[in-house]
């Protein structure tokens, strides 16, 4: 007998009401009765998740469901996306619909995601729609180096960790904590952020990944200059890309803002 496939939406219904169980603090939780009400149920429920198994048999209904998303935010190909000037690029939108060989994530020195429910964050929204699986990978990775170097050790700035992105488009995540400006930017921070980016494109050529698109590390909550860091990675970019020919095929910037859409502009004209 052939095996009926799900919908999209009976997917959706299937996999609120499976996160609620395994959640157990909110099995009782009121589903909604739109398409919107329930796709955010199961954002928050994965948000606030940690990282433990899943049975097998969740997790495919998941990647179906989550594969689908992509397919309906629609998925950007690099040949969608114009040189701007020497192998770099400008991309506004959401990361997590680019078929790159790697996307890079604003993370915490905690690595495992953000845990606050619906947040508009990129490292919610690149493990949400990664799946569950991102957050556990993140976490075995921790514990290694946690049994390396003792059971505080957080990830330092500026040193990324590589993971599969799952059911992104893209082919691999780098997640690297950015440089956060307390009181007043120093030289120091400005280091600490150039080192993002010098670091990542060196585990880009280390892995064979031939492009990958930053997002705007250390902006926002962090605090970092918008102008100031768009100077510091087109500058950065620049450097490296022109004492490693070769080694990569395109570097694009992704911006959500349209005030960063035009500090990236002005820095590549």
């Amino acid at each position: 007998m052939k095996e009926e496939i799900m919908t999209q939406d009976q997917r959706l219904d299937y996999l609120v009401e499976e996160f609620k169980t395994d959640s157990v603090q909110y099995e009782n939780l009121q589903t909604p009765g739109d398409t919107e009400g329930k796709r955010r149920i199961l954002r928050s429920l994965m948000n606030v998740r940690m990282p433990r198994q899943m049975p097998e048999s969740i997790l495919a209904v998941q990647d179906e469901y989550l594969q689908g998303r992509a397919e309906e935010k629609g998925i950007v190909r690099l040949s969608d996306i114009p040189v701007i000037k020497d192998g770099m690029s400008i991309w506004q939108g959401d990361i997590t619909r680019l078929d790159v060989d790697a996307i890079v994530n604003a993370a915490n020195s905690q690595m495992l995601g953000c845990f606050v429910p619906m947040h508009t964050c990129i490292d919610n929204c690149i493990h949400t729609f990664a799946g569950v699986q991102l957050r556990a990978e993140c976490a075995r990775q921790m514990q290694e180096l946690r049994i390396l170097y003792g059971s505080d050790y957080e990830q330092p700035t500026a040193v990324p960790m590589l993971t599969d992105a799952y059911n992104l488009p893209a082919k691999k995540v780098i997640h690297i904590v950015g440089p956060i400006v307390q009181a007043y930017l120093t030289p120091e921070l400005e280091k600490d952020l150039a080192d993002c980016y010098r670091n990542a494109l060196e585990m880009c050529a280390d892995n064979n990944l031939k492009s990958v698109a930053f997002c705007c590390i250390s902006t926002g909550v962090f605090h970092f200059p918008n102008d100031r860091a768009a100077e510091i990675a087109v500058r950065t970019v620049k450097e490296w890309l022109s004492a490693n020919p070769g080694k990569m095929d395109r570097v694009i910037f992704n911006v959500f803002k349209e005030e960063d859409r035009e500090y990236y502009e002005a820095e590549l004209r």
